[in-house]
């Protein structure tokens, strides 16, 4: 019992620690700022990923999370503030917030860009009343190894996820759910 306890009280720390750094940040954050900070993370995504780069210059939309902070031991949770960019220009402010259970523990800042690749994923985007990861429509995660092979004639999904800036340790399995909801324009 004394185990379960101890546990528990990590978890609920770690999770707190995630939201507090993750809300501080949402309260001194305005909409240019986090614009300016997507922009820029993207355009060093593109230097450092020619695959992100191409799916960048065919897609509808990018949805651009530049820090994710992710906090667990047991329970986790993950949190961030990103931006819709069409056509180069926010098309929108959004939330990403998760919470997971396993065997994890760690804590870890990363940023992560969504492809949207054609208007009906894009509309989908706002439609469901806050997009779930898993419910909808289909999602890749782009790894080094997929983006070696991806060309402008293998680009058949609705979304491409791409991961970048991981700094942290996290380590662990778990069951994790995900939902991204508008938070302004």
């Amino acid at each position: 019992m004394r185990r379960f306890l101890q546990s528990r009280t990590m978890a609920a720390l770690l999770v707190v620690l995630a939201v507090a750094i993750g809300g501080g940040a949402t309260a001194r954050e305005d909409s240019q700022a986090l614009e300016s900070e997507a922009k820029a993370s993207l355009e060093r995504l593109y230097a450092t990923n020619s695959s992100a780069k191409l799916l960048g210059s065919k897609a509808a939309g990018i949805l651009v999370f530049p820090t994710i902070v992710k906090a667990g031991f047991m329970f986790g949770g993950q949190i961030g503030n990103g931006v819709l960019l069409v056509n180069g220009r926010m098309a929108g402010r959004y939330n990403s917030i998760a919470g997971s259970y396993g065997l994890q523990a760690g804590i870890q800042k990363f940023g992560y860009a969504l492809f949207f690749m054609n208007g009906s994923a894009l509309r989908f985007l706002d439609q469901s009343g806050g997009f779930e990861i898993g419910v909808g429509p289909s999602i890749v995660i782009v790894d080094e190894g997929m983006g070696k092979s991806i060309t402008s004639s293998t680009i058949t999904q609705d979304i491409y996820a791409v991961v970048f800036d991981q700094r942290g340790l996290m380590g662990g399995v778990g069951v994790q759910g995900s939902k991204i909801t508008r938070i302004g324009d």
